[in-house]
């Protein structure tokens, strides 16, 4: 037979151990309800500065495996680079939407659009733009397509157009399309005339 103290440090330690349990899973379900709701709460834009401007921008439609001209009213700023930006953010708009012509993956987004005098344009993606990318070779085409073309119709005096994500040079976007090279526009329109 088990001595009386014994039992009674067995019972105290056990009954330690479930309170101990039972407190380590309400902090569990703390920390995740507060992740849940930060994730939601979407960050707030500082007020943007320019004026409203109708463009056009150049949507992919995956069912039917073309590109439709499109009008959008998008209020755009002075500045060269940060006008593209919010020229390509209204085009990844119309992906990130739901139901989506053609879907990207969650957080897509132009980080940033660099214009050099040579008329070279490079567009810095967020890392959920490669990620997040469905895979195959007609779907990154078409987004392609639908950047550079869309870019090359609303900024004067681009002639070529290079991709980074997150800042650095990557070998494909999602397993298939060249991300390496400049794109020239002219043939980036020819490319887009077969899809429209």
């Amino acid at each position: 037979m088990i001595p009386r103290h014994f039992q009674i440090t067995i019972s105290v330690l056990l009954l330690a151990i479930l309170v101990t349990g039972m407190y380590m899973v309400r902090l569990k379900r703390k920390e995740e309800a507060k992740n849940a709701q930060s994730a939601m709460a979407a960050p707030i834009a500082p007020p943007a500065i320019g004026k409203q401007e109708r463009i056009r921008i150049l949507v992919a439609y995956d069912e039917d495996l073309a590109l439709r001209w499109r009008d959008a009213q998008v209020l755009l700023p002075s500045e060269g680079g940060q006008r593209a930006r919010e020229i390509l953010r209204a085009l990844l708009a119309q992906y990130l939407q739901t139901p989506s012509p053609h879907p990207l993956g969650k957080d897509s987004d132009i980080k940033e659009v660099y214009l050099m005098a040579d008329g070279s344009a490079v567009i810095d993606t967020t890392p959920q733009f490669a990620s997040g990318h469905p895979s195959g070779i007609l779907r990154e085409e078409l987004t392609l397509i639908s950047l550079a073309e869309t870019l090359a119709a609303n900024v004067a005096g681009v002639t070529r157009v290079k991709f980074l994500v997150d800042g650095q040079e990557r070998e494909t976007l999602a397993g298939h399309i060249d991300l390496m090279s400049f794109y020239p526009t002219t043939t980036i329109h020819d490319l887009a005339r077969e899809f429209e």
